[in-house]
């Protein structure tokens, strides 16, 4: 992630029984092998079922497109939803009403091989926190780029995160709020081509994106620390 600031012993055994002993010590280790299997399924159905629930955060960075790729490249991330929120119309859709709401991205990831602090730290580098407008050629209220944070413990991380990138930039405003969690609408119907653009689009979707100079800018503003 980007910072911003037995050995197994073996046993012999010698076989000194009778015809009636050995047809026994067959059954016998039969039984042992199917109570090793037996063991060894039990433990993975205990694993697949009892392990850690994965989290979700949701981050708004401009187009849901860019973002969905640039997050679900991250190892411990399963799944970035294409969607709005944190507006006022209800059902909000691509092309119809989505009053006040951001395009944004629904992620989901298991937080014992990616915590929440690694994805606000691919967050920063993957936006540009001084534009007010929107993002890269993207403008309009809906590509702000915004935090969302669902409790204290993450509005605490979130902050701590912003105060980084402003120390790093003291001569330019960063612009990106932390706002509480709402109602997450992910794209759907008619529009569900939306969903995981970039691999049903490719051709499409990296001209977009080289047009719209995302990589370029952001390069600019964070150097190496830029994952594009």
């Amino acid at each position: 992630m980007t910072h911003l600031g037995k050995t197994t012993g073996e046993q012999s055994a010698k076989d000194t029984g009778t015809h009636t002993g050995k047809l026994t010590g067959m059954r016998t280790g039969r039984d042992g092998l199917q109570r090793v299997v037996a063991a060894a399924l039990l433990s993975s159905t205990a694993w697949l079922t009892s392990g850690v629930a994965a989290d979700t955060a949701v981050l708004a960075g401009g187009c849901f497109w860019c973002m969905e790729k640039d997050f679900e490249a991250l190892d411990g991330v399963s799944e970035a939803v294409s969607g709005f929120t944190g507006g006022t119309a209800e059902n909000p859709t691509y092309r119809g009403d989505h009053t006040g709401h951001f395009e944004a991205v629904e992620i989901t990831y298991d937080p014992t091989v990616v915590t929440y602090q690694d994805l606000l730290e691919h967050f920063w580098v993957n936006v540009d926190p001084f534009d007010a407008r929107g993002q890269f050629c993207d403008k309009g209220p809906s590509y702000l780029s915004a935090i969302f944070v669902a409790d204290e413990d993450e509005r605490a991380l979130a902050e701590r995160s912003k105060a980084q990138v402003v120390e790093r930039f003291p001569e330019q405003t960063v612009v990106t709020p932390i706002l509480p969690t709402a109602t997450f609408y992910p794209i759907e119907g008619d529009e569900i081509h939306h969903q995981d653009f970039y691999r049903k689009s490719p051709v499409r979707y990296k001209a977009y994106r080289w047009g719209c100079r995302r990589d370029q800018r952001l390069r600019e503003i964070w150097g190496d620390d830029a994952t594009v």
